[in-house]
């Protein structure tokens, strides 16, 4: 089924779960020991590239647990309320997880988790629907979720299991977290879900996490001899590279004015699976996700800045930045 027919029958073209969780961010730049106020939003990796996708046109959706409380309330009205099809399942056990982000210097962000025993940390196979997976053209996974806990690394290998055997495209965006894990405990787990994906994003410190001492280019070559078909080379403000068996395309990235890179990755994951949904070419898909990654860093906050295909257009355009 194309993605025409997708949209027509309100099928999700794209399915992916993790844990999205409340977000406080400072206001001001500066420690955070320092500052006076907080804006409260919402971010997750997971979620962001669903918000990514919806705003791109593509059906979408996001499963996660959330916690009985205010916080989830919050993640599943923000979610819902950009178009995504969101299965919140609500858990009366553990609280809604939260992220702290402050800006201690113009150049930089500072990212404070405090998701220890969360709800969405208790994710579980049983938790995705009969035919969820299977009636997606794509599941989009990261490394992120199986590093979580157990239960949630057994829901990440059940998903891609039902992908793998319903043919659906299993997306694999590394986006590897220190914070959950040391490099010699997940690079194991995040290589067993990688070299079962189809299409693998990964900036080179992620790859060097799946194979230690080897370069990109061959941490590339070993992903496709285990079965991927399109690995993609992050690169940030260089752009971005996609390999594949038969060639290598490489596409530069756009200089912009930076104000927050947290989310950018996301981005540029929803603007590459939404052209490969609408059957671009490679150089026109990395192009298009490179305009999303940096889109996403001139504006604060996970995914608020999430391009719409009119904001790319005038992106690429340039021109009058005022708005007549």
């Amino acid at each position: 089924m194309n993605e025409t027919a997708l949209r027509a029958a309100g099928t999700p073209a794209v399915v992916t779960f993790g844990e999205t969780m409340a977000l406080a961010r400072t206001t001001e730049i500066g420690s955070l020991k320092h500052a006076s106020t907080l804006a409260l939003g919402i971010g997750g990796a997971e979620s962001n590239v669903a918000i990514g996708l919806r705003r791109l046109g593509t059906p979408v959706s996001w499963l996660g647990r959330v916690g009985d409380d205010p916080l989830g309330e919050r993640v599943l009205r923000e979610i819902r309320g950009e178009g995504v099809t969101a299965h919140g399942i609500v858990d009366a056990g553990a609280p809604t997880g939260l992220m702290v982000k402050a800006r201690p210097s113009s150049t930089s962000s500072a990212v404070h988790y405090y998701r220890a025993g969360s709800a969405g940390s208790r994710l579980e196979p049983a938790d995705l629907p009969t035919g969820w997976v299977e009636s997606a053209s794509i599941l989009h996974l990261t490394g992120i979720t199986p590093l979580l806990s157990r239960s949630a690394r057994e829901a990440s290998v059940a998903a891609v299991d039902r992908a793998r055997s319903a043919g659906v495209t299993v997306s694999f965006d590394i986006n590897y977290r220190s914070a959950l894990a040391s490099p010699a405990v997940a690079g194991p787990i995040l290589r067993e879900i990688a070299e079962r994906a189809d299409i693998v994003f990964g900036d080179a410190a992620e790859l060097a996490v799946l194979y230690p001492d080897i370069t990109p280019a061959d941490a590339a070559a070993r992903l496709l001899e285990a079965g991927c078909t399109q690995v993609v080379l992050k690169l940030g403000p260089e752009g971005a590279a996609t390999s594949t068996r038969s060639e290598q395309v490489a596409v530069p990235g756009f200089a912009v004015d930076v104000i927050d890179t947290v989310g950018a990755g996301d981005a540029f994951v929803a603007g590459y699976l939404s052209a490969q949904l609408a059957g671009l070419d490679p150089r026109s898909t990395l192009l298009r996700a490179n305009a999303c990654g940096a889109m996403a860093c001139q504006v604060p906050g996970d995914w608020e800045a999430a391009p719409t295909f009119h904001d790319i257009e005038r992106f690429l355009e340039g021109g009058d930045p005022v708005r007549r």
